[in-house]
């Protein structure tokens, strides 16, 4: 038998020679056998370790239940809840006033700008709350006034909070600012926009896109900051508990208190930094 007689018979019978097979091949995944047995293990690891978190009686969860809505943490949760907001608007408010006399083509803005963020970013924020909590020593009347009635321990909090949060909102707007392009803000002048409507309508908008990531975890990061106060004596929620187990000596369970509530108030302001962030990038979001 010739190979056309086999060529007409056969599986290839009526397609051309060397033709390729149009039929779909068939795709297996690749067995990532490793992947599983890594999770399995990773599962595995993690349920000892919530199961052990459990059943230890030594966490003393039925403490950690009666003191986790009593009203003297719920005053310590709210003093930090209010610190964190105060210091965040203040802060921001005085960042972006710095970062505009950064961004200035007056050199002593710049300068003046570059020294308080170069300062107060190099000094640890424990030590600027000692240093304020002891400036009576420094200056012992303000305005007439005694610095001990003038500067309470929440005053002291505040304006050490601010002034160190300031300092690194100003290079987190900064960024944000540059990060738009000038030839839109040429743009928008040409077409008339007046410069604080220009910052208002076109600078601002997209400078948020840049913006608010960075100031989610400042934010996050200030209402974990605020458990230093405690060092000067500021009945916030970490010294609130520490009070209480001063006097009971039950640390694990009361610190386990404050922990949770960390937590919850955190994953809180995660979900609004999320929703906020999909607002000001809804427009490049539509661009992809």
């Amino acid at each position: 038998m010739s190979f056309d007689t086999l060529d007409k018979t056969g599986p290839t019978a009526g397609k051309t020679p060397g033709a390729l097979d149009p039929s779909p091949l068939l795709v297996v995944p690749r067995r990532r056998y490793g992947q599983w047995i890594a999770a399995v293990v990773v599962l595995a690891l993690l349920a000892g370790v919530v199961q052990s978190v459990v059943r230890n009686e030594a966490f003393q969860w039925n403490v950690v239940g009666d003191y986790f809505t009593s009203a003297s943490v719920l005053r310590g949760l709210w003093l930090s809840l209010w610190l964190t907001a105060v210091v965040m608007a203040l802060g921001f408010a005085l960042g972006a006033l710095l970062a505009v006399m950064r961004l200035s083509a007056n050199p002593v803005l710049r300068a003046v700008s570059w020294g308080y963020v170069w300062l107060f970013r190099s000094v640890p924020i424990l030590v600027q709350l000692l240093f304020w909590f002891n400036i009576g020593a420094l200056y012992p009347q303000i305005l007439g006034v005694r610095t001990v009635d003038l500067l309470g321990p929440v005053t002291i909090a505040v304006i050490g909070l601010t002034l160190h949060e300031a300092a690194y909102a100003a290079e987190v707007v900064r960024g944000g600012i540059l990060s738009v392009e000038h030839g839109q803000i040429e743009a928008a002048q040409a077409l008339g926009f007046g410069r604080l409507r220009c910052w208002r309508r076109i600078v601002l908008p997209q400078a948020m896109r840049f913006i608010v990531p960075p100031a989610g975890n400042m934010l996050i990061g200030t209402l974990k900051g605020t458990s230093i106060i405690s060092v000067i004596a500021v009945q916030d929620l970490l010294y609130s508990v520490q009070l209480v187990y001063h006097r009971t000596y039950q640390v694990i369970p009361l610190l386990l208190v404050a922990t949770l509530w960390y937590t919850v108030v955190t994953s809180v302001l995660s979900v609004g930094q999320h929703y906020v962030e999909k607002y000001y990038a809804r427009g490049a979001e539509q661009r992809r």
